[in-house]
């Protein structure tokens, strides 16, 4: 193989009568150095003049000594030639008939002659002549690599999305742990014991979490070099020749068809630090009734928009133009200043009481755990939300279209209370001060709702807690 591909390397001028300009057949070397054919010397002398037909230098010979190096070399060059030729031509041919390859079978996806058309196993199948074929699997596999391409630079945005995850799963631990030990200090050292095993909780979390998140940080780096093997596979094989393309075009077209991606669903990757903060000290309540504060409604930071700002208790939240540092997780509201509360309703009665003190512009209200995060949609019932309005300095329940309210009371409410019967199919918003009416939605509810928040406003909204009353029974 190594003499093969140095004689083809060889110039072919240096192989070539200047005569003839064609390969030497037989040559001969005159005095001057320069080589020709012996019977296209021949033919040149026959006129009388024994001279070298290219520098005109007068030859010492009337018998030129044949040239065997240079003879071996071009006899070596044309079998090498035929070789090739042969081998094109058994390419070319079909293994089953000897007939040359003119179809390719779109059934099968191979090339066939023209009696394969009409055996058993073509004669019901489509067939196109070569050049088209050859034209349109070309334009398949780029098809097919563009794909793959999009693929992949999917992939690795998911994986860059992972990485950064892996960080902030960091970042929310220590936060985490950080608001716990706030909290646990208000309880006095009679709470430590409650306080390590909560703060294990959010360890083992972490712990978890992060070797979930590494475990498919290693898949999808697995899936990313699959990928890219298979990418720079197919760029190899459409520079390769055009039949040989078409002998290999089945299994790449299969192979490429056959790669699968790992699932995009990034949802519930992040710390649920809702689990460890909601109601903190009223999980504790037996150890410290003094000291108890419960909130009916605690906010998903999961959820939040990255300019809102939440308070360390997850019950007040406020705007910011300034938007914080977190992922793009699946859950989040990315398209407006909105969040929504942790924990889902269902059957029964719910209310909670929202302070919006000088806060101009806000809703407020529930939502269908469904509601698109990722799209701006309005906040009325068809899309999913039953919510009350306050912007501009008046009050609008968010229906289709919105209703305008004029409130009979004197002054603006500071606390409006937000009651949910699910089972009646009403949510209620009044004034808490004097439990006057605002409005009510009726609808008839098929999923669990949310309480639901929005502003655009730097004056915070904050859900009031409420005192818990405990009563002993004695027997």
């Amino acid at each position: 193989m190594c003499e093969k591909a140095m004689i083809m390397s060889l110039p072919e001028e240096d192989l070539t009568c200047p005569v003839c300009c064609d390969i030497f057949t037989d040559p001969v070397l005159l005095s001057c150095s320069h080589s020709f054919c012996r019977t296209c010397l021949k033919r040149c002398w026959e006129t009388g003049l024994r001279e070298c037909p290219v520098c005109r230098r007068r030859a010492q010979k009337s018998s030129p000594l044949s040239n065997l190096a240079l003879k071996n070399i071009c006899e070596a060059l044309l079998q090498v030639r035929n070789q090739s030729a042969e081998a094109v031509k058994d390419k070319m041919s079909c293994s089953l008939h000897g007939e040359r390859l003119k179809l390719f079978c779109l059934v099968d996806k191979e090339p066939i002659c023209v009696v394969c058309q009409f055996s058993k196993l073509h004669t019901d199948h489509s067939c196109s002549p070569l050049e088209e074929a050859v034209l349109d699997c070309k334009d398949e596999l780029a098809l097919s690599l563009k794909v793959l391409k999009d693929k992949l630079d999917s992939l690795k945005r998911i994986q860059q999305t992972s990485a950064d995850m892996a960080k902030y799963i960091k970042s929310q631990a220590a936060d985490t742990q950080k608001l716990i030990r706030s909290q646990f200090e208000q309880l006095h050292q009679m709470l430590c014991q409650e306080e390590s095993d909560i703060l294990a909780a959010v360890k083992q979390e972490e712990e978890e979490k992060i070797t979930g998140m590494k475990d498919r940080m290693k898949e999808l780096s697995a899936e990313v070099l699959a990928l890219a093997e298979m990418v720079s596979d197919i760029q190899e094989h459409l520079k390769e020749e055009d039949m040989e393309l078409l002998m290999n075009f089945k299994a790449i077209d299969e192979r490429s068809k056959s790669v699968a991606v790992g699932s995009d669903n990034m949802s519930g990757l992040l710390i649920d630090m809702t689990k460890h903060l909601c109601n903190l000290k009223y999980r504790v309540w037996e150890k410290m009734l003094d000291h108890i504060d419960y909130t009916p409604v605690t906010l998903d930071p999961n959820t939040a928009h990255p300019c809102l700002i939440l308070s360390d208790n997850l019950t007040s939240l406020h705007y910011s133009r300034q938007p914080s540092c977190c992922p793009d997780n699946p859950e989040r509201f990315h398209m407006s200043a909105e969040v929504v509360a942790m924990s889902p309703l269902g059957s029964g009665s719910h209310h909670w009481v929202v302070e919006t003190g000088s806060n101009q512009d806000w809703l407020l209200g529930v939502a269908s755990s469904s509601v698109p995060r990722d799209v701006e949609v309005s906040a009325r019932p068809e899309n999913g939300f039953w919510t009350l309005c306050f912007r501009d300095g008046e009050f609008r329940a968010m229906t289709s279209p919105p209703t305008p309210l004029t409130l009979t009371q004197t002054g603006t409410p500071k606390q409006i209370k937000v009651q949910l019967d699910y089972n009646r199919g009403t949510v209620s918003f009044s004034d808490h001060a004097d439990d006057s009416e605002i409005f009510t939605f009726s609808h008839t509810f098929t999923e669990t709702l949310l309480p639901y928040f929005y502003t655009q406003s730097s004056e915070p909204l904050r859900i009031l807690p409420e005192k818990v009353l405990v009563t002993m029974l004695r027997q």
